[in-house]
């Protein structure tokens, strides 16, 4: 556990000394994509619990 977290540092590290410019390029390209499909993935795994119960 104590790999990742330095691992995370380590990027944390990174990003945070990227001009601004660059952070905004970043999270366009990578972080909205990556939270789009986990947004995507999820709603697909809950769609089963969305349609209402079969009622005779």
């Amino acid at each position: 556990m104590r790999e990742l977290a330095d691992w995370w540092d380590a990027v944390e590290l990174w990003v945070t000394q990227l001009a601004f410019g660059f952070q905004v390029v970043l999270v366009i390209l990578v972080v909205i994509p990556v939270c789009a499909l986990i947004a995507a993935g999820l709603d697909r795994l809950t769609s089963r619990f969305d349609s209402p119960a079969d009622r005779r």
